[in-house]
């Protein structure tokens, strides 16, 4: 069964919107190298249609370019990416195609196939249902040192909580936290009872 990893840039206050407009600042050879393993350990990226269409605007023009970003342009360009999209995509750039099918099902039977990892980019709108229907394996946060004030935040409103574990955390030199969560079975338990147990006790 293959892996599903989410990377995103994302705000203290938990934003994830336009992420070039405020990201920039923070990224050197830490993030750089964090973004780069995220991408050359899988074979397909899942993309949503929005961040497909943004992909597919930029990244081959600038392969064409052959500036310090070329190399990997051509290799998002080389990789297989899955288009998850309520339509018909314009998939215009090489190695791309659509989703088929009910999501749950798709996505089951992609991972089922024979290969490397599975690496989402952005796609918000994918890695929500992904968390919700407990088939990503794990999600990288970027967490930056800034609140962004307004945009679409990572995790919207709902009915059910998504209990989740830590597998690892990074300082970078910037101050963000590179923080990877992987899905939890069950939220945790115990309330005010439990947990005052742990307060500070006066010394005898």
């Amino acid at each position: 069964m293959r892996k599903i990893t989410a990377g995103l840039f994302i705000s203290l206050d938990g934003v994830v919107d336009a992420p070039h407009e405020w990201h920039f600042p923070y990224f050197n050879d830490e993030m750089g190298a964090a973004v780069g393993a995220l991408t050359t350990a899988a074979d397909t990226l899942l993309l949503g249609r929005k961040t497909y269409e943004g992909f597919a605007e930029a990244w081959p023009d600038r392969e064409d370019a052959g500036g310090e970003d070329a190399v990997f342009a051509k290799m998002l360009g080389d990789v297989r990416k899955v288009v998850v999209s309520g339509g018909e995509p314009k998939l215009t750039w090489r190695n791309s195609e659509p989703l088929r099918g009910e999501f749950v099902e798709a996505i089951t039977a992609l991972k089922a196939e024979e290969g490397a990892d599975i690496s989402v980019s952005g796609s918000v709108s994918v890695v929500r249902q992904l968390l919700a229907h407990r088939l990503l394996d794990e999600l990288h946060l970027l967490v930056h040192p800034i609140a962004v004030r307004s945009g679409l935040r990572l995790f919207d409103e709902g009915e059910e909580r998504i209990p989740l574990r830590l597998l690892e955390s990074k300082t970078f030199a910037t101050g963000v936290l590179h923080l990877v969560y992987g899905p939890e079975e069950t939220p945790g338990e115990g309330g005010y009872d439990e947990a005052k147990a742990h307060l500070p006790q006066e010394e005898a």
